[in-house]
């Protein structure tokens, strides 16, 4: 699986993107979320106020109960306004 990060998730992950495994028991993007926070503080940081991410599964803006597999690309960003 690629995921990806913009913005300040990726100042505070210290990365823009990483090709992983699909961790055991993780089927949705909450699940991928609880998994990155056990990484480390970085992604304890940037997944702190989930309320504030957005997540795309194959460039297509999904909730956080959305089903994922290993061949999926996940990105994680801000809010987007426009003006």
């Amino acid at each position: 699986m690629k995921v990806l990060y913009f913005a300040w998730l990726r100042s505070k992950t210290g990365t823009s993107s990483e090709d992983i495994s699909t961790p055991d028991g993780v089927e949705t993007v909450q699940g991928l979320v609880d998994w990155l926070q056990s990484r480390g503080e970085g992604y304890s940081d940037a997944f702190a106020d989930i309320s504030v991410v957005r997540a795309a599964v194959n460039q297509e803006h999904v909730d956080f109960e959305h089903p994922i597999k290993d061949s999926d690309e996940v990105a994680f960003f801000p809010p987007v306004t426009g003006g």
